[in-house]
């Protein structure tokens, strides 16, 4: 039965990172720790898991041209640096300050959608003026996702509607592959200091895929204004319940 849990969770998370553009890890440590996973266990056994479900997510983003190479190069580039940074700073840093203003921020920016959708008019030329923003998007999404032992997927696409003014969908795939990228530090650390259980990642991972594919789909033949108001009810939940329960 617990590794049939452990599918089932991988298999969810796995259908709303191909939707929204997210791995996932945020969402599936506390439910893997409520099902008698180790809770170093299941902090770090995420990031590798969804490795896999979020390179599969991102092909049809990718194959729909919803997807921007340029945010990719800079927000990865600073981003992968900006999370070494973090993973290291958490000998001296209280995560769970920043966990409290993480969920704030989700929640706010869920409401933001829910109120006020942003205008997809923006595009490709907003992006490549907002470059500075881009690096800045990478760095702070990059040190919380090695403060928090997780891939910053959470943070990335809201970030990219909300700062970049990145179409929903142009936001969620680009970052899927920017999440991925970031998930490689983490992994490598935690691998080196013992906190990855292989067994739940194998399960998780194999289960994840072939919902992520469909979680993709679905997003990508929603129209636009619908899909970030969905979004945003989601991040509003998300953010509101960790908050209450965390």
């Amino acid at each position: 039965m617990f590794w049939i849990e452990i599918a089932l969770i991988g298999a969810v998370v796995g259908f709303l990172g191909g939707m929204f553009g997210k791995g996932g890890s945020a969402i599936a440590t506390p439910i893997l720790a409520a099902i008698g996973v180790p809770p170093i266990a299941a902090v770090a056994s995420p990031l590798p898991a969804t490795i896999p479900g979020m390179l599969v997510a991102s092909r049809p983003y990718a194959k729909s041209g919803k997807f921007d190479r340029r945010v990719l190069v800079w927000s990865a580039g600073v981003g992968i640096v900006a999370t070494i940074i973090g993973a290291v700073a958490t000998r001296w840093i209280d995560g769970s300050i920043l966990v409290k203003i993480t969920d704030v921020i989700i929640a706010a920016l869920g409401l933001k959608f829910l109120v006020a959708p942003s205008d997809d008019a923006a595009g490709d030329g907003e992006v490549a003026r907002l470059r500075a923003k881009t690096i800045g998007v990478g760095a702070v999404v990059g040190l919380a996702a090695g403060l928090l032992a997780n891939s910053g997927g959470f943070l990335l696409a809201p970030l990219y509607i909300a700062v970049l003014r990145l179409p929903v969908k142009t936001a969620f795939g680009t970052s899927l592959v920017v999440a991925t990228l970031l998930a490689v530090p983490g992994t490598i650390v935690h691998a080196a200091l013992g906190h990855i259980d292989w067994a739940v990642v194998a399960c998780f991972g194999v289960a994840s895929i072939p919902l992520s594919a469909v979680g993709a789909r679905v997003a990508l033949r929603t129209r636009s204004d619908r899909l970030e108001r969905i979004y945003g009810g989601a991040l509003f939940a998300l953010g509101v319940g960790f908050l209450v329960f965390r």
